[in-house]
Formats: C-alpha cells, structure tokens, sequence
C-alpha cells in the first residue's frame, strides 16, 4: 500500500485528491496538510511514502519546504502546480530540487476538472512511490492514442552523409534534470540539438527558458519552420510533435497535433522516426529517464538505420522505463550513466563510437 501525504492550503483540492487517490488501489492517503508546518509534522506522526505538494502556499512557500525536506528527510514528492506562468517557473525549479514529477492544477472550474487529471495524478504517485530519491537534484490524461504509423509512416529510407548534423534526446519522468545535466555538457558549437520531453502545455516555454539560461546552448521552444541551427537546442512545446524534416540541404523543425502516440504529444517516438527519415546517419540519438516505453521502437529504428543510439543507465535515471525498454528491444549501442551522455553523443557523431556486437553498459 502506498501512503500518502496531501499538501496544499486549498480545502477544496485536498478532498479532490483525498477522493481521487482514496478511490485508486493499492493507494491510501494517510493524512492531509494546509501548510508546511503542519506537513512537518505529519510526516514524523505519519511516515508516509509520497508527499503531493503545493507550489504556493502560506507560511513557508513550497520551495522552501521542498529544499528543506530533501535535505532533511529525503522522500518521493509530486508537485501540484497552477498553469499560471510563475508555476511553471516554480515547478521547474522543484524538480530541480529533487521533487519527482508534477500535476498541473487547473485555473479555473476546480471542483470539475481537477477529476479530469485522476489517471495522471494516479500514475504519477505510483511511479513515485518506486524511485528511490537521490542525492543530486536531479503524463498528460489518457487519452486515446493512434500508432507511430498513423503519426509517421515508415517507409524505405535512404540512408546519406552529410556534412550536417544533428543530435536528438527523448526524455519523461525526471528528464527535464537530465536534460539539463546533458545540455551543459555540450559545446556552443555542438551541431543542433532537437528534444522531445513530456511536459504539457504552458510549461514547455519556461523549460526552454531555463535550460537557455544555465547551458551554454542558444534553447528554445521549437516554432514551426525553425532552422536547425548549430550551437542551439530546441524543446518540443507541450500538446505538439516536433519532427525534424529537410527543407532543400538544411534542417528545419516541423510541428503538428496529430494524434498522441503511446499516449502522448509530444512523442520520443514521433520525433525519433522523424530524425531517421530526414537526417539518417548524419544523427546521434540518445534516451533519457522516463516510464513507460515512448521512444524505445524509434530509437530502434534509428539504430537498426546505422545511427549510434544511447541509453542512460539505470542507477542515474529517476525511471528506467523508456530506455530500460529500448535497451530490452536492442535499440541501444551504449548504456551509459547521465554524466557520459553528452560526450558519447558527440563521439557517436564523429562515428567513433559504433560498437555492435552487443551494448557497452558502464555503471554510475
């Protein structure tokens, strides 16, 4: 059974989630909280394993309370975080900190769409519940879902050298840490970097903003025509897929709404299929943490393409779901600890790094 602590000042939200997570099995809230103060003191009364928590709250503001708690009595935390665009701010600096994920908090109509995010809030405190919290700082509703296929159809695929190339990432749960923890590893003259992160809507342009201002890349929220530049990264906003395409001898960023694929948009997959169709072995490919399986058919793909792939290893990744599965379906050449990644991608680009007989998978 796995406990839970709600945090929040809204009485309102704390019965929603007390209702929502009392309904789920194997799932049982232990206890509520209106402030940090008296989270405080419930998680010594209490113990519980995973603790949902407010960004803004009176008293002590959530960040506050989060440093504190990781540093005092590390523990599994979701934050519930409001659309507005300090939230999103504020979400990202928690994961920073060592919260596990977030849930967004509707803005407006609380009482009748916060039930539409159960399925959410329910996966993600499951998932939290399974990581074991780290000493480092470090998925949108079900919703019916069209195949890779459907998004990007495969087909014959003629495999070219360029002197252009490009680098692409996928990345979930825990990924906008190890996003950052590889991006700043990169070069400024790193060939152009595309990025697939779960992440919703509204959040997407604060992810880019802060990764643009702590790595020594130019990062932005991808636009729809946007050239790939050299020396820049471009994040998938939230509710769209982003596909690299060729547009004449450059690349550029395409973006659509098609349909989620493996339940989601932006989809690792989408974008993986994408790399291999317009840059083939002109790329590097690598799988960040993340549950599920969203990423592990196209990295596969690109890998079977002759393109050098990487998945990070499973003791630095908060969920080895998404590339625990690519590697499961042999879609990695490497298995390598977050700290590695950067500079396999970039000797997996000069074509130093093929190795085929089977992975390399080096430990933390």
């Amino acid at each position: 059974m796995i406990r839970v602590l709600i945090v929040d000042d809204s009485a309102l939200v704390r019965k929603l989630l007390t209702e929502i997570l009392g309904e789920a099995p194997g799932i049982e809230v232990v206890g509520t909280a209106q402030d940090p103060f008296v989270a405080r003191e419930k998680i010594k009364e209490l113990n519980p394993d995973v603790l949902t928590l407010d960004v803004e709250m009176p008293r002590m503001d959530g960040l506050t309370f989060l440093r504190n708690l990781m540093r005092l009595r590390p523990m599994p935390v979701v934050m519930v975080s409001s659309l507005t665009e300090r939230g999103a701010e504020v979400t990202l600096h928690a994961l920073e900190l060592g919260a596990v994920d977030f849930v967004r908090k509707p803005d407006r109509d609380l009482l009748n769409s916060l039930g539409e995010y159960a399925d959410e809030l329910v996966d993600k405190i499951r998932v939290a519940a399974s990581v074991k919290v780290r000493p480092w700082p470090t998925a949108p509703p079900s919703t019916a879902s069209l195949s890779l296929d459907a998004v990007v159809p495969q087909r014959s695929i003629q495999s070219f050298r360029t002197t252009d190339r490009v680098l692409a990432i996928g990345a979930s749960t825990g990924g906008t840490e190890a996003i950052k923890e590889v991006l700043t590893r990169l070069p400024p003259d790193t060939p152009g970097v595309v990025i697939a992160q779960h992440i919703p809507p509204g959040f997407s342009a604060a992810f880019a903003e802060r990764m643009n201002r702590q790595t020594g890349l130019v990062v932005k929220e991808a636009a729809d025509g946007d050239r790939v530049l050299p020396g820049h990264a471009y994040i998938a906003p939230g509710d769209y897929h982003l596909l690299l395409a060729r547009d004449g001898a450059r690349y550029v960023c395409r973006l659509t709404q098609a349909e989620h694929v493996n339940r989601h948009r932006p989809s690792v997959d989408v974008l993986f299929r994408s790399v291999a169709k317009a840059a083939g072995t002109n790329a590097c490919a690598a799988i960040l943490t993340g549950m599920g399986a969203d990423g592990a058919q196209g990295l596969k793909e690109l890998r079977d393409l002759g393109v050098h792939t990487i998945a990070q290893n499973e003791a630095t990744s908060v969920v080895w779901g998404m590339p625990g599965e690519a590697v499961k379906r042999g879609g990695a050449d490497e298995v390598l600890p977050l700290s590695e990644i950067a500079a396999a991608l970039l000797k997996g680009l000069s074509g130093k790094g093929n190795a085929r007989e089977k992975p390399t998978n080096r430990g933390s």
